[in-house]
């Protein structure tokens, strides 16, 4: 037929890092895009024994994971659930209905005091404290309760590393120390509602920083037209 395909084999997928199938089928679906724009051949991917990964004859429940097959091995039928924020980025007949199930899920300030509470609670930050700062932070993902922690952490660990010598000597410090030099211990910050607050308004700041910026372009891209 005139085609020159890029061919892979399905045991090419079996890795033990995360990403690395995903990334080896990228690979092979653009080299085929380059045969098509390179040597103006028609192409395609082929993979080869996917059976082997998927199932025999597409039956969810005789999936092999590379062992001999055995007539009393079967495997029960589970869902499959993918979480994310944006689907639109997805293949669009990937998510058409009929196709999968779409549930949508846009919390409350009930829900999100009572997930921040669970993020700080072997910080022991009572409720009350909780419901101050979402309060004092509205309309916010839910990753920027889980930075504020992060940054009363960040801000604990530079002053520690001042207070042992300076980012200069934090090498010697940690890996060359002398044989009877003790190990810098770092001792973890105390949370407070207050350490807390002054971290989200770092953040705000930040934010607005951003925004800022994001807007003088967009103007002065404007003023270019």
């Amino acid at each position: 037929m005139g085609i020159e395909p890029v061919i892979m084999s399905a045991g090419e997928l079996e890795s033990e890092r995360a990403g690395e199938p995903g990334r080896l089928i990228r690979e092979r679906y653009r080299t085929a895009s380059q045969v098509v724009q390179n040597q103006g051949k028609m192409s395609c991917l082929m993979i080869n024994d996917i059976d082997a990964g998927l199932g025999r004859f597409d039956n969810p429940t005789r999936v092999s994971v590379g062992q001999d097959w055995r007539e009393s091995d079967f495997t029960n039928r589970i869902p499959i659930i993918f979480t994310g924020n944006d689907f639109s980025t997805i293949y669009a007949p990937l998510i058409r209905d009929g196709r999968m199930e779409k549930f949508y899920w846009q919390p409350n300030r009930e829900d999100i005091v009572n997930i921040v509470h669970r993020m700080y609670e072997k910080d022991g930050i009572p409720k009350d404290d909780v419901v101050r700062i979402v309060d004092e932070f509205p309309n916010q993902a839910l990753d920027f309760y889980g930075a504020l922690r992060s940054r009363t952490y960040d801000r604990s660990i530079s002053k520690w590393i001042d207070e042992i010598g300076g980012v200069q000597k934090l090498g010697d410090k940690l890996l060359r120390r002398k044989k009877n030099e003790k190990l810098p211990v770092f001792t973890p910050p105390k949370q407070t509602v207050e350490a807390l607050l002054e971290s989200g308004y770092s953040l705000l700041k930040e934010q607005q920083l951003i925004m800022e910026t994001r807007l003088s372009k967009e103007y002065m891209k404007n003023m270019d037209d």
